[in-house]
């Protein structure tokens, strides 16, 4: 008698591998629909400068300002998304999003010494973020 192991995830491994390929750092839906209400509002900021620590999603100059927009899960918001854990290889994921607080951190901090304001907005709150409230200008 063999015993089949049961399998939690309802995709094969490589429809699950190319799921998670298709996961983007830059120019997510959130990013863009934020993006665009910014620039509506009169801001003009550059994309993902590789030169800052954490490469922002939006930098500011004019105004000393860099905007990161994270994902609930990937950066452990305390939101009802950003808690839900993988029930399979929990642990991995567990460190993986601690890892990811913990740069988060570090950047952030990097980017305050360089004299940078950091703003973060979290996936979750964009249904809600009017984008005029966001202080950009100190």
């Amino acid at each position: 008698m063999t015993l089949l192991k049961k399998r939690t995830d309802v995709f094969s491994p490589e429809k699950r591998s190319a799921i998670m390929r298709a996961v983007k750092s830059e120019h997510t839906k959130p990013e863009i629909t934020l993006r665009k209400a910014l620039h509506r509002l009169g801001y003009r900021y550059r994309l993902n400068v590789r030169d800052l620590p954490g490469k922002p999603d939006l930098v500011f100059p004019k105004y000393q300002t860099v905007l990161f927009v994270h994902g609930c899960f990937w950066h452990g918001h305390h939101c009802k998304r950003g808690k839900r854990i993988p029930k399979t290889n929990t642990a991995y994921w567990t460190e993986k999003i601690a890892r990811n607080k913990a740069r988060d951190k570090k950047n952030a901090a990097a980017l305050r010494v360089l004299g940078w304001r950091v703003i973060t907005i979290w996936e979750c709150k964009l249904k809600t973020l009017d984008p005029a409230a966001i202080r950009i200008k100190s």
